[in-house]
């Protein structure tokens, strides 16, 4: 490494290593392990084993704050089965002892408070024969996930959810919460404005569109005070006509801005942004990436009885002309730019709320793995923190790794190849990308991918 290098990594380090200081929580470093789920758990939400495996090797691999897997604050806000969730005060004991067990490691722990709405796509055998809660009674575009417009009292029932979702993991000893209010999911559902079309107090206007969330953020304030760390998961852009170019844009950036402005509340509100754009999942811009159709078809399936059009999409994915022009088409509304794909829209969304707040701390996430994408990101005032997902599934020790260099070696990279994300439909979440393995053979390298993705599950429960 010559001189100018070392200088340019030493001052890469100080920027990205330097603590963070919340309104009432304190990280060691800017690294944070984004919201990565995984069906790891048991069926009736009772968090398992794997679990407790899969958060610890984050905090063991050197991040200063792990967000928690898509938490669901009640059953009927699941997306996935074999998720822990934080619906009953019977969770509590779990979400404890994974408290603990990242502790140990001087890593902080953030539950992410979560509502699928409409965008659900295995609920399970107690949601089978009822529509998704939301803010509208149209159909999800993507999957024709069904929809059920709530009733003022079915608002007030989820509000309350999240409340005592918060009171729950402070009764657990963790750091604070967020809330998933991006990427189509339910609080998603009734700030997009191409989405929500009520016509009573929680629609229309920007303040009517997030009279939901701010309820819950005050809500949530009632039960657990002002001192716990509280944030909010946000679209910057919502890019709602990614698939179909006649369906309306939802908000753009001027729309969050006002947004978060709301959500600060006077002080009383939110501590913290987390910056991510894209009003469905999976979403063009979120993650950012490929959408490898050999998976798609392979684990799609699960999905066929659950919307009106998949079916047809799967028919699409299957089709050898048909799939790769939607490739083409994915591949094209992303962009060229996937390491800090939200960048830009971080950096406006920090410079507002700054001028409202300078307590307030913007995280962006958006396929991080590079030292100096991430310390320029920073030093630019772009946001505070990084929150990285598929980097880290890829490398769980990528902290250490950007101590030492500028990311991970050739070969060793996250290729953003999206295998993770389709495999998680029906497979234990892992780094499935076969080139990432050392290996003479396919075997030898297929052996030692498998070997990786089944790590979690090792200390086993009873040993």
């Amino acid at each position: 490494m010559s001189a100018d290098d070392r200088f340019l990594h030493e001052d890469n380090v100080a920027a990205i290593f330097a603590p963070l200081q919340f309104r009432h929580l304190e990280v060691k470093n800017r690294l944070f392990r984004s919201n990565l789920s995984g069906m790891f758990d048991d069926y009736n939400g009772h968090g398992g084993n794997a679990r407790l495996n899969w958060e610890e090797k984050f905090a063991e691999g050197g991040v200063a704050c792990i967000i928690s897997s898509y938490t669901p604050v009640a059953v009927r806000g699941r997306i996935l089965t074999r998720y822990a969730m934080i619906d009953d005060d019977d969770k509590i004991p779990f979400w404890r002892a994974v408290g603990e067990r990242v502790h140990r490691h001087d890593c902080k722990f953030l539950m992410q408070l979560s509502h699928s709405g409409r965008q659900q796509d295995l609920g399970g055998v107690e949601n089978i024969y009822k529509r998704g809660l939301s803010s509208t009674d149209k159909d999800d575009y993507f999957h024709g996930l069904p929809a059920q417009a709530m009733t003022r009292d079915e608002i007030a029932e989820v509000v309350e959810q999240f409340a005592q979702g918060a009171r729950r993991a402070r009764a657990a000893g963790l750091d604070g919460v967020e809330l998933h209010g991006a990427n189509g999911y339910l609080i998603t559902q009734f700030l997009s404005s191409g989405i929500n079309d009520r016509n009573d107090d929680y629609g229309g206007s920007i303040e009517n569109r997030a009279r939901f969330v701010l309820e819950i953020v005050r809500a949530i304030r009632r039960e657990v005070g002002r001192d716990f760390h509280l944030q909010m998961k946000v679209n910057a852009v919502d890019h709602n006509d990614w698939l179909y170019p006649w369906i309306a844009k939802g908000n753009d950036l001027d729309d969050t801005l006002k947004i978060c402005r709301i959500l600060i509340d006077g002080g009383d509100g939110v501590d913290a942004f987390h910056v991510s754009s894209g009003s469905t999942f999976p979403h063009p811009r979120n993650p950012p990436g490929d959408l490898p159709l050999r998976d798609v078809v392979r684990w799609y399936d699960g999905m066929l009885s659950q919307g009106t059009r998949t079916r047809f999409n799967y028919a699409i994915f299957s089709n050898p002309v048909l799939s790769r022009f939607f490739l083409w088409y994915w591949r094209w509304r992303r962009g060229s730019v996937i390491e800090g794909i939200n960048v830009a829209y971080s950096k406006a969304i920090a410079e507002a709320v700054r001028a409202v707040d300078p307590s307030v701390k913007v995280l962006c996430t958006g396929g991080f793995q590079h030292a100096d994408a991430i310390a320029g990101a920073i030093r630019d005032g772009a946001c505070d923190g990084v929150a990285i997902g598929r980097p880290l599934i890829a490398n769980n020790d990528l902290p250490l790794i950007l101590e030492r260099s500028n990311g991970p070696a050739s070969g060793k990279e996250c290729t953003y190849c999206n295998k993770c994300l389709l495999n998680d439909l029906e497979n234990p979440l892992g780094c499935y990308e076969l080139s990432r393995y050392d290996g003479a053979t396919f075997d030898e390298k297929y052996d030692r991918m498998i070997a990786e993705v089944m790590s979690v599950f090792s200390p086993p429960t009873f040993h």
